[in-house]
């Protein structure tokens, strides 16, 4: 587990949201968390195959254009 929480301190963190946001907000606050996670990794997603796309594009043109010089 990220930062070696264990399932005590997890119950911890869990109790003091709780007390702080009050039980009837946690549906919203966890709803919102998620759809910022949900962004992030659309949109991470999105510039890594942009940039793996691009760096395809690159790479295969600098095939093609080694194979098109005439050898002497």
């Amino acid at each position: 587990m990220p930062f070696n929480l264990g399932p005590l301190e997890l119950t911890l963190i869990l109790v003091i949201v709780a007390m702080l946001f009050g039980v009837g907000k946690l549906p919203e606050v966890f709803g919102a968390v998620g759809k910022g996670v949900r962004e992030f990794r659309k949109e991470a997603g999105v510039d890594g195959q942009k940039a793996g796309a691009n760096e395809s594009n690159a790479a295969n043109s600098t095939a093609a254009s080694k194979t098109d010089v005439p050898s002497s």
